[in-house]
Formats: structure tokens, C-alpha cells, sequence
């Protein structure tokens, strides 16, 4: 499956009307199964993890955020622009990073794939492919420049998605389970660099340790917040939680 309209020449975008990325009174269904409920979140901090059991509307409520899902009932406001009415904007802000990259990559090499995105936003093709050919040398990975993508391992496929979208430095970037494919060390490398940079993230994982240095997680089951918070609180609360529900001694929630 491909998702054509995110990476088609996006109309421009006007600047920022505000400051804010929030859901207000948020509700999604999928045929019969609700999967977010009623949901009201401010999701301004510059660093915020999402965890919570596989099925329970993290990748829902992230894709909300650049119109990959339309809300059934409330609103999202990213930055000042509503999905419903501005979808064609939400790329040239957010960038989304998927967990399978076959779902994201569409030039045959390496190269092509960083550059495509800065000639989307008007760098010429010469000037896209050094910008891109820097990139690749800063991350260890000049080598992989000229290599068609399917020759690649699933992680260093991933590692592309990344970089392809990191390069067009969108205002707010959103990575559901990015790290599924990597190696610890290129994992590790790729996050340190992560936090280092201006972007907003909100990231999808069930990676918790990639989490401690975030300003704030939040806890999701079945479409509603469990605990949302300080991360070595909120982790530590799931943990317990997971562990008594993994021996049977409680449920899932507190």
C-alpha cells in the first residue's frame, strides 16, 4: 500500500497560525470498533512518546495528525490548520515516518529518495542531490548513496525513510515504531540524533528505554488515557501494569 498524496507536490503552506497541535473531544471508528473515544489532548511539548498494547489507537491518534485518518467527531488543530479542511498543507508541516518502508519509499536508489523531498520544496536537482549526499556521509552512510532501496536490509530501508524525511526539516515529525528494523548501535546513533534536533517529535513505540529522555509520555488503552505524564513515571506505571497482567495477578488497568 502506498500513501501517493504525501509525497506529491504539496500546495505551499502559509506560515503557522499558531503554536498548537491538539485533539478536542476526538472520536475515530473503525467499521463497528470505536477506537479513539471522546479524546481531548494539548500535545505542545517538544518531546512526547506514545505507548500502550498493539490495537489500542496510538497509530490512530498520530495519523489524525496529518490527515492519513479524518476524525468521525471533534476537531485537530495542527498548527492552526484542520485536517478535515487543509490536508494538502499538513505535509509541507508534519513529517511521518512509517514502520514498514515499503510503504514510504518510491525512487530506486538511496539518493533519489533524500533528494525527491527538497526539489518538493524547490531545490533544484543539483543542489537537492548534494544536500542529500551530506546527509548520508554525516550519518555514516555515504556508501548507500547509489544502491538501489531494494537491495537494502528492512533496516537500512527504515533508515532512508528517515533520513528522507528529517532532510525537508518539517515543524512537527511523528515516527510510528521507527526503530523495528534497526540495529541497537544505528538505533541508538539515529535517536541521540533525534534529540538533538528542533523538530517536535511524538513518537509510537514500544521501545520504553528510547523514551526516558522525552518530556512527556502518555499512556494509551482501548482509545483512552491511561496515564499521561513525566516519562519515568508514566513508563514505570505501564510496567507494572504490563507485568501483573503478564502473571495474571491484575488486569490492565490500574
Amino acid at each position: 500500500m502506498k500513501f501517493p498524496f504525501l509525497r506529491a507536490k504539496a500546495a505551499a503552506a502559509p506560515p503557522p497560525l499558531s503554536d498548537e497541535v491538539s485533539l478536542h473531544e476526538v472520536s475515530l471508528r473503525r467499521g463497528e470498533r470505536e477506537v479513539l473515544h471522546s479524546l481531548s489532548l494539548s500535545l505542545n511539548e517538544k518531546r512526547i512518546g506514545l505507548i500502550g498494547r498493539n490495537g489500542s489507537g496510538k497509530s490512530s491518534l498520530v495519523r489524525l495528525l496529518n490527515g492519513l485518518c479524518l476524525a468521525d467527531s471533534g476537531r485537530v488543530d495542527v498548527f492552526g490548520l484542520d485536517p478535515q479542511q487543509h490536508r494538502a498543507l499538513l505535509p509541507a508541516r508534519v513529517g511521518f515516518i512509517f514502520q514498514n518502508p515499503d510503504h514510504q519509499i518510491i525512487f530506486p536508489t538511496v539518493a533519489e529518495e533524500l533528494a525527491f523531498g527538497l526539489t518538493q520544496q524547490g531545490e533544484d536537482n543539483d543542489r537537492a542531490r548534494e544536500r542529500a549526499l551530506a546527509l548520508l556521509e554525516e550519518q555514516g552512510c555515504g556508501a548507500l548513496a547509489g544502491r538501489p532501496v531494494h537491495d537494502l536490509s528492512g533496516g537500512q530501508k527504515q533508515l532512508v525513510c528517515i533520513l528522507a524525511i528529517l532532510i525537508m526539516q518539517p515543524d512537527l515529525l511523528i515516527l510510528d515504531e521507527p526503530f523495528a528494523s534497526l540495529d541497537l548501535p544505528t538505533r541508538n546513533r539515529l535517536l541521540r540524533w533525534l534529540l538533538r534536533r528542533d523538530e517536535r517529535l511524538i513518537m509510537v513505540t514500544h521501545e520504553l528505554e528510547c523514551l526516558q529522555d522525552f518530556d512527556r509520555v502518555i499512556w494509551l488503552d482501548e482509545g483512552r488515557v491511561v496515564a499521561d505524564g513525566a516519562a519515568a513515571g508514566v513508563i514505570a506505571q505501564y510496567r507494572r501494569a504490563m507485568a501483573e497482567a503478564d502473571d495474571g495477578t491484575a488486569g490492565l488497568l490500574p
